[in-house]
């Protein structure tokens, strides 16, 4: 049995036959099968069958619940911990758990270069009322779920551990060894609450807290903020390159300069595309991209007069505010780098503003030190299209002008220009400079993101807090989007930014409550109810004046 059919036999099964099916893989001999009493952390008190063919895991987890009717709710409920609901009780989410076991498996099992496609089976004896509802969630967690399952036919359940198959015994062992790792479990919730409570106080109390620290950025006062997740930047070195951030000033005149965002690489882009929200097919187009730089390179370091494709890394992005284009451009400077089509992977975050100056001539000063900087990564343009005036003498036009000269040197190989901005007006800047067209053949277009993406966006933000919502709260968060995603104007709408603002809102309300009650539960300091849910203003489209 090949590992593919292995995974697809069991997706095929059923509570009426999981059990003749297993039962028939125990005496297949190119299967090896074994069992071993839980694996640690999440499921260390499960029994738990492993089967393994050639190149394929699959993980059998018998529920320990009793018999009952549960809700399946597989989002944070308790932030890290999805619940599962029943009449009088809830408990953490078994697929959750299993889902996580399975990632760390992976995690262990790519540690020796092994990337095997795994899924992991959850026999359970509750009944999921939602099971066809939740069918879509536990496909993206790589679990088969099979409720209502009569988990007594364990007693005489059998397994096949042939020590020939030596594939099963090098997972057995890997398994075995990932449930032996200590990992601490030392409780420091008590300890993150004193902390909170005393910044809490601090932030509350200190007349200077609206007083921004030096560096410090307003919510929404550039385009991070449009990100659907905040990145740990790592220092400018530590991904191959040996030269230092550019500075970012650009001087115009003796008496004008600009700053402008640098934006140091990533230490694993690869990591930070698949974690984003959405964006499936600019991760395809992406990967695309990717593959034929990596391509030529491999081909001219094995045949280094070889004839290579031509790849042009300059790139336009089409999309409204808050939809992740700065986010999106930060990991494609340093997938580039890693590639080895830029030497150094850093991005320069620039507008109209970073390029018209006050006198004649700043405008050719500023885009060649512009350029300058940029070189070995990104230059991104936001809202590039305010660039390209009606007006003759818009020294706009000569900013433009200049980078399509650059443009078409073929030794300026070591930069990648990506231009940003709503898509109508972008395509009129394209039409109005027709060499923009052959320059900029990559275009990857950003949309609005759905009320479950900004849920999950949502989610993500609230974790990095450590807040728990209770399920009220989480209800009350829901139809106050739905409602303000409903009544959006799509011209104004802020997608992951309005997402920023509403819960910079929340933690606002939910501050002042505990300090006008004073909880003497610690517990409570983080816990978020629905009357810290208060909705913000919604832009709404503007009425159409006449016939």
């Amino acid at each position: 049995m090949t590992g593919n059919k292995l995974i697809t036999e069991f997706k095929k099964q059923n509570r009426d036959t999981i059990w003749q099916h297993l039962e028939s893989l125990a005496t297949n001999r190119k299967v090896y099968s074994d069992s071993m009493k839980g694996i640690h952390p999440y499921l260390r008190n499960n029994t738990l069958f492993i089967y393994a063919a050639h190149k394929s895991l699959v993980v059998v987890c018998l529920d320990n619940c009793p018999p009952k009717e549960e809700l399946a709710d597989e989002a944070p409920f308790n932030l890290e911990d999805p619940l599962y609901f029943s009449e009088n009780s809830h408990r953490v989410s078994p697929v959750w758990q299993l889902s996580e076991t399975i990632n760390l498996i992976r995690k262990k099992m790519a540690e020796g270069r092994n990337d095997w496609p795994i899924l992991g089976v959850l026999l359970t004896e509750s009944t999921i009322i939602n099971a066809k509802d939740m069918q879509d969630v536990w496909d993206e967690m790589d679990v088969k779920v099979i409720d209502r399952a009569d988990l007594d036919v364990e007693q005489t359940f059998a397994t096949h551990p042939d020590e020939e198959l030596t594939f099963g015994t090098m997972i057995m062992n890997l398994l075995r060894e990932l449930d032996e790792e200590k990992r601490p479990k030392e409780s420091s919730i008590g300890k993150e609450e004193d902390e909170f409570a005393a910044m809490l106080e601090k932030f509350l109390n200190d007349d200077s807290g609206n007083k921004k620290k030096e560096g410090e950025k307003d919510e929404g006062e550039d385009d991070d903020e449009e990100d659907e997740m905040e990145e740990k930047e790592t220092p400018f070195g530590s991904v191959g390159s040996d030269v230092g951030l550019p500075s970012g000033i650009i001087e115009q005149n003796n008496n004008v300069s600009v700053k402008v965002k640098v934006l140091p690489p990533l230490a694993n882009p690869r990591k930070e595309l698949d974690k984003l929200v959405g964006c499936q097919e600019i991760k395809k187009r992406m990967d695309e991209l990717l593959a034929l730089t990596r391509y030529n390179k491999m081909v001219h370091d094995a045949f280094p007069n070889a004839k290579q494709h031509e790849v042009s890394l300059h790139s336009i992005f089409f999309g409204r505010p808050g939809t992740g284009k700065t986010t999106v451009c930060k990991i494609f400077g340093s997938l580039l780098h890693e590639a080895g089509a830029l030497s150094k992977g850093h991005v320069l975050v620039t507008d109209r503003g970073t390029f018209i100056g006050t006198l004649w001539g700043d405008e050719e000063r500023s885009v060649r030190q512009v350029l300058e900087m940029a070189q070995g990564g990104v230059l991104m343009i936001d809202e590039a299209y305010l660039l390209n005036s009606k007006h003759e003498n818009d020294p706009g036009r000569i900013a433009i002008q200049m980078l399509m000269e650059v443009l078409a040197d073929e030794k300026q190989r070591d930069i990648a220009v990506v231009l940003c901005g709503y898509k109508e007006p972008m395509m009129q800047l394209l039409d109005t400079n027709p060499g923009l067209h052959s320059r900029f053949p990559n275009r990857f277009e950003f949309n609005d993101f759905t009320v479950d993406e900004l849920m999950e966006i949502t989610r993500r933000r609230i974790g990095e807090y450590q807040y728990r919502l209770t399920r009220q709260a989480w209800q009350k968060y829901k139809e106050m989007l739905t409602a303000a995603y409903q009544m959006r104007d799509p011209q104004s709408w802020g997608n992951a930014r309005f997402v920023s603002n509403q819960l910079e809102r929340i933690f606002i309300r939910h501050a002042q409550r505990c300090v006008k009650q004073q909880p003497a539960d610690g517990q409570r300091l983080l816990t978020i109810t629905p009357a810290d849910i208060t909705p913000i203003d919604v832009p709404r489209p503007k009425p159409r004046i006449g016939f």
